[in-house]
C-alpha cells in the first residue's frame, strides 16, 4: 500500500508531464505544486520552546525524539540556529499533531 506522500509524488510528476507538454496551464501547475509540495515550516526560537513545553519534555529528552543533541535544542531556542532538513520536518509534525506521532 503506497503512503499518501507517495501519492501526491505521482500526482505531482503527473503534473509536471501534462504542463511541459502543454496540457496543463500555468496557473493549475502552481495549484499543484501549492497542493503537492509542502512549504519548508520555519521556526522562531519562542515556537520551538512551545512546542518541547507542550510535549513536556526537558532539552535533552526532547533533543532525543528528534535525533540531535541537547546542545542544538538549546542553540535554537536561543536563536543562535536554526533547524532544517529532518528536524523542521519532525518539529512540524510535533507541532501539528503532537509528539505522540512520532513515538
Amino acid at each position: 500500500m503506497q503512503g499518501m506522500s507517495d501519492i501526491l509524488d505521482m500526482a505531482h510528476d503527473m503534473a509536471k508531464d501534462l504542463h511541459e507538454v502543454g496540457a496543463m496551464d500555468d496557473i493549475t501547475m502552481r495549484v499543484m505544486d501549492r497542493i503537492c509540495v509542502p512549504e519548508k515550516p520555519s521556526f522562531t526560537p519562542a515556537r520551538i520552546k512551545k512546542i518541547r513545553a507542550k510535549s513536556r519534555m526537558s532539552q535533552p529528552v526532547f533533543a532525543q525524539f528528534l535525533n540531535v543533541g541537547a546542545t542544538t535544542v538549546a542553540q535554537w531556542e536561543q536563536g543562535k540556529k536554526s533547524p532544517g532538513g529532518s528536524s523542521a520536518r519532525l518539529l512540524d509534525v510535533i507541532d501539528r499533531k503532537g509528539i505522540e506521532a512520532i513515538i
